[in-house]
């Protein structure tokens, strides 16, 4: 999707592999504004022109070792070297985005880049949605919005179940919880630390029961309170967090 600053204020972003990018495709999208995150290809050489400052003190900016403008052939880009502080490995991201944004959100943007994954997989396994209705244009259009807004609505059902109760969690979100606390505690066995980002709230993909309750739901014209009340009785008590390190 390609789109001209010049007749839209609307901006996309895009989180690339590192294997389709190279420096006339970077340059192809910066003509059209398009914002673009990666990783630098091991084998990339440019020459750096200044660094960017950023809040080295801010939480967001955790394992942040630089943040500097680099060129080839005329072409300008920010990179971004992270340091994951669990296993101390150096992470390079490059970017268009201004300097005005933080660089650690740079980088948390790329590890978090695969959570479209999970929509894929609630279309294809929970909504069926394997194959094309037709080869003409509109139509694929039509069941992409029909798609989109079926996960949607997937979505707010399970979010608003969420909130009914502060002190209750999805059973997936303790799971993820708990991970990361054995992660932490092995990380200061060797001396880091899970950067404390991850302990944020997240996209999870949605539960297989919410599809099914939400689906039972329409096929039985039960109302929304009830179904709503039905999803808050599988939640859990939320995990006792050590992720301050």
């Amino acid at each position: 999707m390609r789109q001209n600053p010049k007749n839209s204020t609307q901006k996309c972003l895009y989180v690339y592999d590192k294997a389709v990018t190279d420096y006339a495709f970077w340059n192809n999208q910066i003509e059209h504004g398009n914002l673009m995150i990666s990783v630098l290809k091991e084998n990339s050489v440019a020459t750096f022109v200044e660094s960017i400052h950023f809040d080295t003190s801010h939480e967001l900016n955790t394992g942040i070792e630089s943040y500097s403008t680099y060129e080839n052939n005329g072409i300008r880009f920010s990179i971004v070297n992270y340091r994951d502080p669990e296993t101390k490995k150096l992470h390079r991201f490059i970017t268009t985005l201004p300097g005005s944004i933080n660089p650690g959100t740079i980088a948390m943007l790329y590890f978090k880049r695969w959570t479209i994954e999970k929509a894929f997989n609630n279309s294809k396994s929970n909504l069926k949605e394997t194959k094309a209705w037709s080869s003409d244009n509109n139509s694929l259009k039509n069941q992409m919005r029909l798609t989109a807004m079926s996960y949607n609505l997937l979505r707010t059902v399970e979010e608003l179940s969420k909130i009914q109760d502060p002190e209750l969690i999805h059973p997936s979100d303790k799971k993820y919880t708990e991970d990361l606390e054995k992660r932490q505690q092995a990380a200061k066995k060797r001396g880091g630390f899970v950067n404390p980002l991850f302990f944020n709230e997240r996209i999870a993909r949605i539960s297989s029961y919410t599809i099914r309750a939400v689906q039972n739901a329409i096929m039985t014209g039960k109302s929304l309170s009830s179904f709503i009340n039905a999803l808050v009785a599988k939640l859990v008590p939320r995990v006792n967090q050590i992720g301050e390190h």
